[in-house]
């Protein structure tokens, strides 16, 4: 039997203000979750979140003081952020990458850095992939399924499935993340945003938006539309497009409801 040690991943999100006319007073921070410095006015608000693994220290229980985190990223972060933004630089993807090097340099128990410009756009990078990066967008669909198992009696269906059973479905206001890794390009790109989002909403979300994914999408037609097999099959629809355009697709993550979600990948 093969033992596999205990790990710990801590993760801390950074919440930063860049490229604002009204950051010039960085004093003691009041609110993490207005940024550092407070948004003011223009500017752009993100975040950077930090994991590192390890085991923590028998004498604080800390892995790592998220204090030393929060200053290192305020420190030698937001520099960076900021000559990428006021200089018009291209490549939030080679930002990234200097990014994890830099605090790598630092912590070298460091598993990956993330990046979120908004709630549904983010760049990562992690130790096993790296140098490679990660882009990732999420896009969303509304959509019926049934939860049925035409080999089974309806009995054990009901059994098995219960309410998602019902023979006229039910909906979801479904969320898709798509991720695609691979080097950054001389723009600091894996591929352009507008091409990648309309691979997706032309092969995924304008095919089943608004549709009884049972009995409106072939796809659907002989499989159960679980989340687990709408990761997959929105997976394998995508692999081919992105692809051809010259990105590599690393995972597709769907959210069936705020509590429910699956990720796959190969």
């Amino acid at each position: 039997m093969v033992i596999i040690p205990p790990m710990f991943r801590l993760t801390r999100e950074v919440r930063l203000t860049a490229c604002s006319p009204f950051t010039a007073r960085r004093g003691v921070i009041q609110n993490g979750h207005a940024g550092f410095p407070p948004l003011q006015g223009p500017g752009h608000y993100l975040t950077v979140q930090v994991s590192l693994e390890g085991e923590p220290a028998p004498r604080s229980g800390y892995l790592m003081n998220i204090k030393q985190i929060d200053e290192a990223v305020r420190a030698d972060g937001l520099p960076l952020i900021e000559e990428y933004c006021r200089r018009n630089l291209l490549g939030y993807g080679t930002m990234t990458r200097q990014l994890f090097s830099q605090f790598k340099n630092r912590w070298p128990n460091l598993d990956r850095v993330q990046i979120a410009f908004s709630p549904y756009t983010t760049w990562s990078i992690n130790a096993l992939e790296s140098p490679m990066v990660r882009f990732s967008q999420k896009f969303e669909f509304s959509a019926a399924h049934r939860l049925h198992n035409p080999d089974l009696d309806d009995q054990t269906n009901r059994e098995l499935f219960g309410k998602c059973d019902n023979p006229h479905g039910h909906g979801h206001n479904y969320e898709l993340e798509v991720s695609i890794v691979g080097s950054p390009d001389a723009s600091g790109q894996l591929i352009p945003v507008d091409i990648l989002e309309g691979i997706v909403i032309n092969t995924v979300v304008n095919r089943f938006d608004h549709k009884f994914l049972n009995v409106e999408t072939s796809e659907f037609a002989a499989v159960n539309p679980t989340v687990e097999n709408i990761a997959q099959t929105i997976y394998t629809m995508l692999r081919s497009p992105i692809g051809s355009a010259g990105a590599k697709l690393a995972s597709v993550k769907v959210w069936e409801t705020p509590k429910t979600w699956c990720e796959y990948s190969e």
